[in-house]
């Protein structure tokens, strides 16, 4: 006999979400590899290319990442040339991140994954747009409940 209190995994809004954010970062990967990076060094490039000089730690809030996930991400990512870690003179404890020349030229090429990933999902920006604001919603009432 079924016991009605069984959690279904057809029912649950959690699942959909893990195969979907599964199945696009692996849609990535060809463009990606590419460019020799990973998804989440790809990420963390983003990051930095809206804005660079961030301490470690505004990198790791504004990806959802502990510094121990971040660093070895930052330390790959240095040691391919794409960045470069600074302490602040000022504190010691604060590591800030630098885009290099390499890092610079990287953002040239990475530009056209976008326009790469909308082609291969095969939406219209209406499409995209609403599933992004619906995402959004999401993790803003997420983030509310913490």
């Amino acid at each position: 006999m079924e016991n009605q209190d069984t959690p279904k995994l057809g029912n649950q809004i959690c699942f959909p979400l893990y195969v979907i954010a599964k199945e696009i970062t692996g849609m990535y990967r060809p463009f990606l590899d590419r460019l020799d990076i990973t998804y989440s060094q790809y990420l963390v490039m983003m990051v930095l290319w809206e804005e660079e000089g961030l301490t470690v730690n505004q990198i790791g809030e504004k990806l959802y990442l502990d510094s121990g996930t971040l660093t070895p991400l930052l330390k790959r990512l240095e040691a391919k040339s794409f960045l470069q870690r600074n302490r602040k003179k000022e504190d010691e404890r604060v590591v800030q991140v630098f885009l290099t020349q390499e890092g610079k030229d990287l953002q040239k090429l990475a530009c056209a994954i976008p326009g790469k990933m909308k082609e291969k999902l095969n939406f219209s920006d209406e499409d995209l747009l609403e599933l992004k604001m619906t995402v959004d919603k999401i993790l803003n009432k997420v983030e509310n409940k913490k």
